[in-house]
């Protein structure tokens, strides 16, 4: 088996660095009986140490595919199937930081990440909210949380943040740099932008938010020239057949307005990208699902969804 010394790329297929999560949950079983079929597509390299990867595949009962590439990951600790661990939340901070700097140093080129546990993260004495926070944190730069598969896409103008804060995010200028930096990550694509208030306000009947949303929309596009957000879409109508016959990609204006509709439609199917970065990288749009660690349960469509949009996004 390879170790950090031996990691390179191999020029006929993209490489990509694969943060393994919480190995108290079910990220490392999607990674290695996935490996075969997405190994036909790109090379991976697992940020972890052999003897953590024996570890998690004896408790798995999952042979270790043969001519795997790790970057070592330094950490010794007794995994703990499904449960809250400080050492299992910095592991998978340690292997994420590694991931970065495989694509930092050109030995990659993109990261997917599995699943971590902001609990876990928590207690290992991490500040981050998640990748996203950290990636922000790490690069100075104001990353864009996009998730959803081929038939949808939702970017998130804020993300973890109590719902009675989101009105004090709605303003102007803001929403101009979030627009703007969306549409240099998807350039050319037309944009639905949800209002947030119930029938998008009702013309400030119910909430008068979306003059800031409306007067962003107009600004945006005046500065690209062209008609690509349109808005302010009401809500409850935004993600009904017939609105996502015109649109692909959608601006939501906190988590749940635009991820329960994701998640109810397309579940299994969607990723997480992180946009407005120097680096590529997506992740599955799952948890750690603690409830199904290491029982064989876990499905592996979310991971070869994110490699592929990984691989998608180079071109961009």
């Amino acid at each position: 088996m390879n170790n950090q010394d031996s990691v390179k790329k191999i020029e006929c297929l993209p490489t990509i660095a694969i943060s393994i999560g919480d190995l108290n949950g079910v990220g490392i079983e999607i990674a290695l009986r996935a490996h075969n079929e997405i190994s036909k597509f790109c090379t991976p390299i697992y940020c972890i140490n052999n003897h953590m990867l024996k570890q998690a595949a004896k408790l798995l009962n999952i042979a270790i595919p043969k001519g795997i590439q790790l970057q070592s990951v330094d950490g010794d600790f007794h995994i703990q199937a499904g449960q809250i661990d400080a050492k299992s939340g910095r592991y998978s901070y340690d292997s994420f930081m590694s991931a970065i700097n495989l694509c930092e140093t050109k030995k990659a080129d993109a990261v997917v990440t599995m699943p971590i546990n902001k609990e876990s993260w928590m207690l290992g004495g991490l500040e981050y909210k998640g990748h996203t926070d950290l990636l922000r944190h790490h690069f100075k730069k104001d990353a864009i949380m996009m998730l959803g598969c081929e038939k949808m896409f939702v970017a998130l103008y804020t993300e973890h943040i109590p719902l009675r804060d989101v009105p004090s995010f709605i303003k102007k200028d803001k929403l101009v740099d979030f627009f703007l930096n969306l549409h240099k990550s998807i350039p050319n694509e037309k944009i639905a932008v949800l209002g947030l208030n119930p029938h998008a306000g009702d013309n400030g009947v119910l909430g008068d938010e979306e003059i800031e949303i409306n007067a962003a929309i107009q600004s945006a596009n005046a500065i690209i020239d062209k008609e690509l957000f349109i808005g302010t879409i009401v809500p409850d109508v935004a993600f009904t057949p017939y609105t996502r016959k015109n649109f692909k990609y959608f601006v939501a204006m906190y988590h749940d307005q635009g991820l329960a509709p994701l998640k109810a439609l397309y579940f299994d199917e969607s990723v997480n990208i992180s946009l407005n970065l120097p680096i590529i990288r997506t992740s599955v749009d799952h948890g750690t699902a603690f409830d199904i660690a290491y029982k064989g349960k876990a499905e592996t469509l979310s991971y070869h969804n994110a490699i592929k949009n990984a691989i998608l996004f180079m071109g961009k």
